[in-house]
């Protein structure tokens, strides 16, 4: 996805004075069988503008494979284009002395709402009957605050409006088009948790009818 240079320009002067590094464009096809929705670049995506590498986005090509899908026919995205890092003093031991370190962390509201016309921009140009959101970032902006991915993770939500930028574009209101959102895990999550592969693995096979249904009508 090449953003217009006009947005780039809106979003980054939205953005001014949060620590955010870069900008990783989502990526994918129009009209495709199902869009993903994450939480925001890290280290490995602003580097090679690929979203979802690394070792999280192996973890995703598994679950698009169960479900007989690859990339091509996905579109990938997330609730913020740029990466989200904090600043922290630690002492090396390797080097013996303090260091500065940059590391990821997950987005403020500010931030998200700052990056709100980009997500807005690829979901009209996409447009996705199906949306899969990874974890509690991606599910609340798309339908909200309060919900949770470890309570609704496997659900189906039908025919359900989503959260887009209002006219002044200082917050949000609900769209007249409708769609199906699929609240997922994230794909890192099985790293801090191995118990979670099998509910992964299983939540993701409640996507599997809808993505057939869509297929026989192409």
């Amino acid at each position: 996805m090449d953003y217009p240079k006009k947005l780039i320009n809106e979003v980054r002067q939205r953005s001014k004075g949060m620590k955010l590094e870069g900008i990783n464009s989502g990526s994918g096809p129009r009209y495709p069988l199902l869009m993903i929705v994450g939480e925001a670049p890290g280290r490995n995506e602003i580097v090679n503008n690929i979203p979802f590498s690394g070792d999280a986005g192996k973890e995703l090509d598994k679950s698009l494979k169960q479900i007989g899908l690859t990339r091509d026919q996905v579109y990938i995205t997330s609730a913020v284009r740029s990466r989200p890092y904090s600043i922290k003093k630690v002492f090396s031991k390797r080097e013996n002395k303090e260091v500065t370190k940059y590391p990821n962390r997950k987005p403020t509201k500010k931030e998200i709402l700052a990056h709100a016309p980009f997500l807005d921009y690829e979901i009209a140009y996409a447009q996705p009957k199906l949306i899969v959101a990874l974890g509690n970032t991606g599910l609340e902006r798309l339908i909200g605050p309060g919900h949770k991915i470890s309570a609704e993770h496997g659900k189906v939500i039908k025919n359900t409006s989503i959260l887009k930028l209002n006219k002044q574009k200082d917050g949000y209101i609900w769209s007249e088009e409708k769609y199906t959102i699929f609240p997922e895990y994230h794909p890192a999550a099985v790293f801090y948790n191995r118990k979670l592969a099998k509910d992964i693995k299983k939540d993701w096979e409640v996507i599997k009818p809808f993505i057939l249904k869509e297929e026989k009508y192409e």
